[in-house]
Protein backbone atom coordinates (compact mmCIF):
# COMPACT_ATOMS: atom_id res chain seq x y z
CA UNK A 1 0.00 0.00 0.00
CA UNK A 2 1.57 3.35 -0.98
CA UNK A 3 2.25 5.73 1.89
CA UNK A 4 1.26 9.40 1.89
CA UNK A 5 3.33 12.13 3.56
CA UNK A 6 2.60 12.44 7.29
CA UNK A 7 -0.22 14.83 8.08
CA UNK A 8 -0.53 16.71 11.34
CA UNK A 9 -4.04 16.48 12.77
CA UNK A 10 -4.64 20.22 12.48
CA UNK A 11 -3.73 20.21 8.76
CA UNK A 12 -5.98 17.36 7.59
CA UNK A 13 -8.75 18.59 5.32
CA UNK A 14 -11.53 16.41 3.97
CA UNK A 15 -13.11 17.45 0.67
CA UNK A 16 -16.89 17.34 0.39
CA UNK A 17 -17.85 18.49 3.89
CA UNK A 18 -21.39 17.14 3.54
CA UNK A 19 -20.12 13.58 3.34
CA UNK A 20 -19.83 11.66 6.57
CA UNK A 21 -16.37 10.95 7.96
CA UNK A 22 -15.16 7.83 9.75
CA UNK A 23 -11.89 7.32 11.58
CA UNK A 24 -10.35 3.90 11.00
CA UNK A 25 -7.82 3.20 13.79
CA UNK A 26 -5.44 0.42 12.82
CA UNK A 27 -1.97 -0.92 13.64
CA UNK A 28 0.75 -0.16 11.13
CA UNK A 29 0.61 -2.44 8.12
CA UNK A 30 -2.74 -4.02 8.99
CA UNK A 31 -4.30 -5.57 5.90
CA UNK A 32 -7.72 -4.75 7.37
CA UNK A 33 -7.22 -1.12 6.32
CA UNK A 34 -7.80 -1.55 2.59
CA UNK A 35 -11.10 -3.51 2.91
CA UNK A 36 -12.47 -0.82 5.23
CA UNK A 37 -11.39 1.98 2.91
CA UNK A 38 -12.97 0.22 -0.06
CA UNK A 39 -16.20 -0.29 1.91
CA UNK A 40 -16.21 3.41 2.84
CA UNK A 41 -15.76 4.39 -0.79
CA UNK A 42 -18.66 2.16 -1.85
CA UNK A 43 -20.84 3.89 0.73
CA UNK A 44 -19.69 7.38 -0.28
CA UNK A 45 -18.07 7.97 3.11
CA UNK A 46 -14.82 9.81 3.83
CA UNK A 47 -12.29 7.51 5.51
CA UNK A 48 -9.35 8.76 7.59
CA UNK A 49 -6.75 6.22 8.74
CA UNK A 50 -5.33 6.72 12.22
CA UNK A 51 -2.12 4.76 12.66
CA UNK A 52 1.47 4.96 13.79
CA UNK A 53 4.69 4.97 11.80
CA UNK A 54 7.09 7.24 10.00
CA UNK A 55 4.23 8.29 7.75
CA UNK A 56 0.50 8.10 8.10
CA UNK A 57 -0.77 4.88 6.60
CA UNK A 58 -3.14 5.73 3.81
CA UNK A 59 -4.60 4.45 0.60
CA UNK A 60 -4.26 6.70 -2.43
CA UNK A 61 -6.18 9.93 -1.84
CA UNK A 62 -7.05 8.85 1.72
CA UNK A 63 -5.65 11.10 4.47
CA UNK A 64 -4.02 9.71 7.57
CA UNK A 65 -3.26 10.88 11.11
CA UNK A 66 -0.02 9.62 12.66
CA UNK A 67 -0.36 8.76 16.36
CA UNK A 68 1.49 6.81 19.02
CA UNK A 69 -0.62 3.98 20.47
CA UNK A 70 1.65 3.94 23.52
CA UNK A 71 0.68 7.53 24.38
CA UNK A 72 -3.11 7.44 24.29
CA UNK A 73 -3.56 10.89 25.83
CA UNK A 74 -1.53 12.55 23.09
CA UNK A 75 -3.24 10.44 20.42
CA UNK A 76 -6.62 11.59 21.73
CA UNK A 77 -5.48 15.21 21.52
CA UNK A 78 -4.58 14.71 17.86
CA UNK A 79 -7.93 13.09 17.11
CA UNK A 80 -9.77 15.87 18.95
CA UNK A 81 -7.86 18.53 17.01
CA UNK A 82 -8.87 16.84 13.78
CA UNK A 83 -12.52 16.60 14.87
CA UNK A 84 -12.61 20.34 15.62
CA UNK A 85 -12.11 20.99 11.90
CA UNK A 86 -13.97 18.01 10.42
CA UNK A 87 -17.00 16.47 12.15
CA UNK A 88 -16.49 12.76 12.82
CA UNK A 89 -19.52 10.49 12.52
CA UNK A 90 -17.97 7.16 13.52
CA UNK A 91 -14.73 5.77 14.90
CA UNK A 92 -13.66 2.17 15.29
CA UNK A 93 -10.58 -0.02 15.62
CA UNK A 94 -9.73 -2.85 13.30
CA UNK A 95 -7.53 -5.05 15.54
CA UNK A 96 -6.87 -5.76 19.22
CA UNK A 97 -4.00 -3.26 19.29
CA UNK A 98 -6.26 -0.37 18.29
CA UNK A 99 -9.38 -1.08 20.38
CA UNK A 100 -8.45 0.90 23.50
CA UNK A 101 -7.69 4.06 21.53
CA UNK A 102 -10.88 3.64 19.48
CA UNK A 103 -12.98 3.25 22.62
CA UNK A 104 -11.52 6.34 24.27
CA UNK A 105 -11.76 8.37 21.07
CA UNK A 106 -15.42 7.49 20.57
CA UNK A 107 -16.18 8.42 24.17
CA UNK A 108 -14.31 11.72 23.78
CA UNK A 109 -16.25 12.51 20.58
CA UNK A 110 -19.57 11.49 22.19
CA UNK A 111 -20.12 8.65 19.73
CA UNK A 112 -21.59 5.22 20.54
CA UNK A 113 -18.90 2.76 21.55
CA UNK A 114 -17.80 0.40 24.28
CA UNK A 115 -16.39 1.53 27.59
CA UNK A 116 -12.60 1.19 27.69
CA UNK A 117 -12.86 -1.24 30.62
CA UNK A 118 -15.18 -3.49 28.58
CA UNK A 119 -12.66 -3.49 25.74
CA UNK A 120 -9.91 -4.43 28.21
CA UNK A 121 -11.98 -7.36 29.49
CA UNK A 122 -12.45 -8.59 25.92
CA UNK A 123 -8.69 -8.50 25.29
CA UNK A 124 -7.38 -9.91 28.58
CA UNK A 125 -8.24 -13.59 28.95
CA UNK A 126 -7.74 -13.67 32.72
CA UNK A 127 -9.93 -10.63 33.39
CA UNK A 128 -12.56 -12.02 31.02
CA UNK A 129 -12.70 -15.28 32.98
CA UNK A 130 -13.20 -13.33 36.21
CA UNK A 131 -16.05 -11.31 34.70
CA UNK A 132 -17.80 -14.40 33.36
CA UNK A 133 -17.53 -16.16 36.72
CA UNK A 134 -18.78 -13.10 38.60
CA UNK A 135 -21.87 -13.06 36.38
CA UNK A 136 -22.61 -16.74 36.95
CA UNK A 137 -21.62 -17.98 33.51
CA UNK A 138 -19.91 -21.38 33.21
CA UNK A 139 -16.13 -21.17 33.15
CA UNK A 140 -13.46 -23.85 33.49
CA UNK A 141 -11.24 -23.91 36.52
CA UNK A 142 -8.53 -21.29 35.98
CA UNK A 143 -5.63 -19.53 37.66
CA UNK A 144 -2.82 -17.16 36.79
CA UNK A 145 0.77 -18.25 37.23
CA UNK A 146 3.99 -16.29 37.25
CA UNK A 147 6.75 -17.80 35.11
CA UNK A 148 9.29 -16.27 37.47
CA UNK A 149 8.14 -18.78 40.10
CA UNK A 150 9.23 -22.42 40.25
CA UNK A 151 6.93 -23.88 37.59
CA UNK A 152 7.92 -27.43 38.58
CA UNK A 153 6.22 -26.86 41.93
CA UNK A 154 3.22 -25.21 40.26
CA UNK A 155 2.89 -28.20 37.93
CA UNK A 156 2.15 -30.45 40.90
CA UNK A 157 -0.91 -28.37 41.82
CA UNK A 158 -2.67 -28.25 38.44
CA UNK A 159 -5.62 -30.27 37.14
CA UNK A 160 -4.89 -32.16 33.91
CA UNK A 161 -5.43 -31.88 31.04
CA UNK A 162 -5.04 -28.12 31.09
CA UNK A 163 -4.37 -25.32 28.60
CA UNK A 164 -1.72 -22.64 29.11
CA UNK A 165 -2.41 -19.26 27.47
CA UNK A 166 -0.73 -15.86 27.27
CA UNK A 167 -2.94 -13.25 28.92
CA UNK A 168 -3.51 -11.16 25.82
CA UNK A 169 -2.35 -12.68 22.54
CA UNK A 170 -4.60 -13.58 19.62
CA UNK A 171 -4.76 -16.27 16.92
CA UNK A 172 -3.89 -19.00 19.47
CA UNK A 173 -0.28 -17.84 19.62
CA UNK A 174 1.45 -19.37 22.62
CA UNK A 175 -1.51 -21.60 23.53
CA UNK A 176 -0.44 -25.14 24.53
CA UNK A 177 -2.24 -28.10 26.06
CA UNK A 178 -0.48 -30.07 28.78
CA UNK A 179 -1.57 -33.54 29.92
CA UNK A 180 0.84 -34.03 32.83
CA UNK A 181 3.41 -32.12 34.93
CA UNK A 182 6.30 -32.78 32.53
CA UNK A 183 4.32 -31.34 29.60
CA UNK A 184 3.29 -28.41 31.81
CA UNK A 185 6.89 -27.49 32.59
CA UNK A 186 7.90 -27.93 28.94
CA UNK A 187 5.00 -25.69 27.83
CA UNK A 188 5.98 -22.96 30.31
CA UNK A 189 9.55 -22.94 28.99
CA UNK A 190 8.34 -22.83 25.39
CA UNK A 191 5.87 -19.98 26.00
CA UNK A 192 8.27 -17.80 28.01
CA UNK A 193 10.15 -16.38 24.96
CA UNK A 194 6.84 -15.68 23.21
CA UNK A 195 5.74 -13.46 26.08
CA UNK A 196 8.51 -10.99 25.32
CA UNK A 197 6.08 -9.44 22.85
CA UNK A 198 3.57 -8.71 25.64
CA UNK A 199 2.33 -5.14 26.05
CA UNK A 200 3.54 -4.71 29.65
CA UNK A 201 5.50 -6.41 32.44
CA UNK A 202 2.49 -8.39 33.63
CA UNK A 203 1.74 -9.77 30.16
CA UNK A 204 5.41 -10.62 29.72
CA UNK A 205 5.60 -12.84 32.80
CA UNK A 206 2.12 -14.20 33.58
CA UNK A 207 0.13 -17.05 32.06
CA UNK A 208 -3.48 -18.16 32.33
CA UNK A 209 -3.87 -21.87 33.11
CA UNK A 210 -7.33 -23.37 32.74
CA UNK A 211 -8.93 -26.79 32.60
CA UNK A 212 -9.22 -28.16 29.07
CA UNK A 213 -12.80 -28.08 27.75
CA UNK A 214 -13.57 -31.01 25.49
CA UNK A 215 -16.10 -30.55 22.71
CA UNK A 216 -16.88 -29.00 19.35
CA UNK A 217 -15.63 -25.48 18.65
CA UNK A 218 -17.54 -22.77 16.78
CA UNK A 219 -17.15 -19.05 16.10
CA UNK A 220 -19.79 -16.33 16.19
CA UNK A 221 -19.78 -13.01 14.34
CA UNK A 222 -22.18 -10.34 15.51
CA UNK A 223 -23.01 -6.67 15.99
CA UNK A 224 -24.08 -4.99 19.23
CA UNK A 225 -26.51 -2.09 19.33
CA UNK A 226 -27.24 -0.66 22.76
CA UNK A 227 -26.15 -3.95 24.28
CA UNK A 228 -28.42 -6.10 22.08
CA UNK A 229 -26.68 -8.72 19.94
CA UNK A 230 -27.52 -9.35 16.30
CA UNK A 231 -25.80 -12.56 15.18
CA UNK A 232 -24.52 -12.28 11.62
CA UNK A 233 -23.15 -15.81 11.34
CA UNK A 234 -22.22 -18.91 13.30
CA UNK A 235 -19.22 -20.70 11.82
CA UNK A 236 -18.60 -24.41 12.25
CA UNK A 237 -15.01 -25.55 12.79
CA UNK A 238 -15.16 -29.10 11.46
CA UNK A 239 -11.61 -30.09 12.43
CA UNK A 240 -11.14 -31.03 16.12
CA UNK A 241 -9.06 -28.56 18.11
CA UNK A 242 -7.72 -30.75 20.90
CA UNK A 243 -4.10 -29.62 20.98
CA UNK A 244 -1.32 -29.70 21.81
CA UNK A 245 -1.45 -26.50 19.71
CA UNK A 246 -4.54 -24.74 18.44
CA UNK A 247 -3.90 -23.45 14.92
CA UNK A 248 -7.27 -22.98 13.23
CA UNK A 249 -8.00 -24.20 9.73
CA UNK A 250 -11.57 -24.51 8.41
CA UNK A 251 -14.52 -22.16 9.01
CA UNK A 252 -17.78 -23.22 7.34
CA UNK A 253 -21.21 -21.58 7.17
CA UNK A 254 -24.11 -21.80 7.64
CA UNK A 255 -23.73 -23.78 10.83
CA UNK A 256 -25.08 -27.30 10.94
CA UNK A 257 -26.17 -26.93 14.57
CA UNK A 258 -29.88 -27.37 15.16
CA UNK A 259 -32.05 -24.34 15.94
CA UNK A 260 -32.22 -25.01 19.68
CA UNK A 261 -28.42 -25.16 20.06
CA UNK A 262 -28.02 -22.04 17.92
CA UNK A 263 -30.34 -20.20 20.31
CA UNK A 264 -28.28 -21.40 23.28
CA UNK A 265 -25.17 -20.05 21.56
CA UNK A 266 -26.82 -16.66 20.94
CA UNK A 267 -28.02 -16.44 24.54
CA UNK A 268 -24.63 -17.34 25.98
CA UNK A 269 -22.70 -14.91 23.77
CA UNK A 270 -25.22 -12.18 24.61
CA UNK A 271 -24.72 -12.92 28.32
CA UNK A 272 -20.94 -12.77 27.92
CA UNK A 273 -21.17 -9.37 26.20
CA UNK A 274 -23.26 -8.15 29.13
CA UNK A 275 -20.72 -9.56 31.59
CA UNK A 276 -17.89 -7.67 29.90
CA UNK A 277 -19.96 -4.50 29.49
CA UNK A 278 -19.77 -4.53 25.69
CA UNK A 279 -22.60 -2.53 24.13
CA UNK A 280 -21.67 -1.30 20.65
CA UNK A 281 -20.03 -2.52 17.49
CA UNK A 282 -18.69 -5.81 16.16
CA UNK A 283 -17.87 -8.85 18.27
CA UNK A 284 -16.11 -12.09 17.45
CA UNK A 285 -16.76 -14.96 19.85
CA UNK A 286 -15.23 -18.42 20.19
CA UNK A 287 -17.23 -21.13 21.98
CA UNK A 288 -17.01 -24.81 22.86
CA UNK A 289 -20.07 -27.05 22.88
CA UNK A 290 -20.43 -30.26 24.86
CA UNK A 291 -23.03 -32.13 26.90
CA UNK A 292 -22.73 -29.53 29.67
CA UNK A 293 -23.74 -26.68 27.37
CA UNK A 294 -22.08 -23.67 25.71
CA UNK A 295 -18.71 -22.51 27.07
CA UNK A 296 -17.33 -19.08 26.16
CA UNK A 297 -13.67 -19.20 25.19
CA UNK A 298 -13.51 -15.50 24.33
CA UNK A 299 -15.52 -12.55 23.05
CA UNK A 300 -13.36 -9.98 21.27
CA UNK A 301 -14.65 -6.45 20.63
CA UNK A 302 -13.69 -6.62 16.96
CA UNK A 303 -14.44 -8.55 13.81
CA UNK A 304 -12.96 -11.88 12.83
CA UNK A 305 -9.27 -11.68 11.94
CA UNK A 306 -7.42 -12.13 8.68
CA UNK A 307 -9.36 -12.22 5.42
CA UNK A 308 -12.07 -14.47 6.85
CA UNK A 309 -14.57 -11.60 6.81
CA UNK A 310 -15.03 -12.28 3.09
CA UNK A 311 -17.17 -15.24 4.10
CA UNK A 312 -19.92 -12.85 5.13
CA UNK A 313 -20.29 -11.59 1.56
CA UNK A 314 -20.71 -15.14 0.33
CA UNK A 315 -23.22 -15.94 3.05
CA UNK A 316 -25.14 -12.66 3.46
CA UNK A 317 -24.62 -10.55 0.35
CA UNK A 318 -22.73 -7.89 2.37
CA UNK A 319 -19.03 -7.62 3.09
CA UNK A 320 -18.21 -7.63 6.81
CA UNK A 321 -16.49 -4.24 6.63
CA UNK A 322 -19.53 -2.71 4.95
CA UNK A 323 -21.81 -4.14 7.64
CA UNK A 324 -19.59 -2.66 10.37
CA UNK A 325 -19.54 0.74 8.66
CA UNK A 326 -23.29 0.76 8.12
CA UNK A 327 -23.82 -0.14 11.74
CA UNK A 328 -21.44 2.56 13.01
CA UNK A 329 -23.15 5.20 10.86
CA UNK A 330 -26.67 4.10 11.69
CA UNK A 331 -27.39 3.00 8.13
CA UNK A 332 -29.85 0.19 7.62
CA UNK A 333 -29.30 -2.96 5.57
CA UNK A 334 -31.64 -4.97 3.45
CA UNK A 335 -32.50 -8.48 4.64
CA UNK A 336 -29.36 -10.60 4.74
CA UNK A 337 -29.22 -13.23 2.02
CA UNK A 338 -28.53 -16.46 3.88
CA UNK A 339 -28.50 -18.96 1.05
CA UNK A 340 -26.06 -21.70 0.12
CA UNK A 341 -22.84 -22.67 1.82
CA UNK A 342 -19.45 -21.01 2.14
CA UNK A 343 -16.16 -21.76 3.77
CA UNK A 344 -12.61 -20.59 4.28
CA UNK A 345 -9.41 -22.51 4.91
CA UNK A 346 -6.71 -20.61 6.74
CA UNK A 347 -3.86 -22.39 4.94
CA UNK A 348 -1.67 -23.82 7.70
CA UNK A 349 2.08 -23.43 7.92
CA UNK A 350 3.59 -26.88 7.24
CA UNK A 351 6.73 -26.29 9.29
CA UNK A 352 9.61 -23.91 9.94
CA UNK A 353 11.54 -22.76 6.88
CA UNK A 354 12.05 -20.04 4.30
CA UNK A 355 9.07 -19.84 2.00
CA UNK A 356 9.92 -20.46 -1.66
CA UNK A 357 6.68 -21.13 -3.53
CA UNK A 358 3.34 -22.92 -3.60
CA UNK A 359 2.92 -25.63 -6.22
CA UNK A 360 -0.49 -26.79 -7.40
CA UNK A 361 -2.20 -23.40 -7.23
CA UNK A 362 -3.83 -23.73 -10.65
CA UNK A 363 -5.30 -27.13 -9.78
CA UNK A 364 -6.58 -25.80 -6.46
CA UNK A 365 -8.20 -22.77 -8.10
CA UNK A 366 -9.89 -25.01 -10.69
CA UNK A 367 -11.50 -27.19 -8.02
CA UNK A 368 -15.28 -27.00 -8.21
CA UNK A 369 -16.79 -24.38 -5.86
CA UNK A 370 -13.42 -22.74 -5.08
CA UNK A 371 -13.79 -18.97 -5.40
CA UNK A 372 -10.27 -17.82 -4.59
CA UNK A 373 -6.88 -18.93 -3.31
CA UNK A 374 -4.90 -16.04 -1.82
CA UNK A 375 -1.27 -16.56 -0.77
CA UNK A 376 -0.34 -13.76 1.63
CA UNK A 377 3.30 -14.72 2.32
CA UNK A 378 6.01 -13.66 -0.10
CA UNK A 379 9.13 -15.57 -1.15
CA UNK A 380 11.91 -15.42 1.42
CA UNK A 381 9.56 -14.98 4.38
CA UNK A 382 10.50 -17.16 7.34
CA UNK A 383 7.59 -19.45 8.16
CA UNK A 384 6.95 -20.04 11.85
CA UNK A 385 4.42 -22.69 12.86
CA UNK A 386 2.28 -22.57 15.99
CA UNK A 387 2.57 -21.99 18.91
CA UNK A 388 5.38 -19.48 18.25
CA UNK A 389 3.79 -18.27 15.02
CA UNK A 390 0.42 -16.65 14.34
CA UNK A 391 0.45 -15.89 10.60
CA UNK A 392 -1.19 -18.12 8.05
CA UNK A 393 0.26 -18.89 4.65
CA UNK A 394 -2.89 -17.59 3.01
CA UNK A 395 -6.61 -18.14 2.63
CA UNK A 396 -8.77 -20.33 0.41
CA UNK A 397 -12.46 -19.55 -0.14
CA UNK A 398 -15.30 -21.74 -1.38
CA UNK A 399 -18.94 -21.10 -2.18
CA UNK A 400 -21.30 -24.01 -2.84
CA UNK A 401 -24.97 -25.00 -2.62
CA UNK A 402 -24.40 -26.47 0.87
CA UNK A 403 -21.96 -26.12 3.73
CA UNK A 404 -20.92 -29.76 3.27
CA UNK A 405 -20.01 -29.16 -0.38
CA UNK A 406 -18.05 -26.02 0.51
CA UNK A 407 -16.05 -27.92 3.13
CA UNK A 408 -15.38 -30.82 0.76
CA UNK A 409 -14.17 -28.40 -1.95
CA UNK A 410 -11.72 -26.77 0.45
CA UNK A 411 -10.31 -30.11 1.52
CA UNK A 412 -9.91 -31.28 -2.07
CA UNK A 413 -8.23 -28.03 -3.14
CA UNK A 414 -5.91 -28.09 -0.14
CA UNK A 415 -4.68 -31.53 -1.19
CA UNK A 416 -3.51 -29.97 -4.47
CA UNK A 417 -1.06 -27.64 -2.73
CA UNK A 418 2.59 -28.38 -2.12
CA UNK A 419 4.37 -25.81 0.04
CA UNK A 420 8.06 -25.59 -0.91
CA UNK A 421 10.44 -24.25 1.74
CA UNK A 422 14.17 -24.03 2.32
CA UNK A 423 16.00 -24.65 5.61
CA UNK A 424 16.59 -21.73 7.94
CA UNK A 425 20.11 -21.21 9.20
CA UNK A 426 20.69 -18.86 12.13
CA UNK A 427 24.26 -17.85 12.81
CA UNK A 428 25.38 -18.16 16.43
CA UNK A 429 28.32 -16.21 17.74
CA UNK A 430 30.36 -18.11 20.30
CA UNK A 431 32.83 -16.29 22.48
CA UNK A 432 35.71 -18.24 23.98
CA UNK A 433 37.59 -16.75 26.86
CA UNK A 434 41.16 -17.92 27.30
CA UNK A 435 42.33 -18.12 30.84
CA UNK A 436 45.97 -18.07 31.75
CA UNK A 437 47.50 -19.58 34.90
CA UNK A 438 50.39 -17.39 35.64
Amino acid sequence: MPNSPPLAADRVRIPGTRRRTVLIIAPNGSYRIVPYIEAAQRLGVNAVVVSRGASAVAHRDVPGIQVDFENLDHALEQIWTFAEHTPVHAVFGTDDASMQLAARAARTLNLPYNAPDAVLFSRRKDLAREQLRACGLPVPGFRRIDLRDDVQLVAQDVTYPCVLKPLAMSASRGVIRANNPDEFVSACRRIAPILRDGANAEEQSMLLVEDFIAGTEIAVEGLLTGGQLDVLAIFDKPDPLDGPFFEETYYVMPTRLDAAVQQQVRDQVQAACHAYGLREGPIHAECRLNTEGVWILEVAARTIGGLCGRLLRFGTGYGLEELVLRHALGLGVDALQKTGGAGVLMIPVPGRGLFRRVEGLVAAERTEYIEEVSIEIREGHELTPWPEGSSYLGFMFARAPTAEQAEAALRKAHECLNIVTAPVWHATVVSNEMESNE
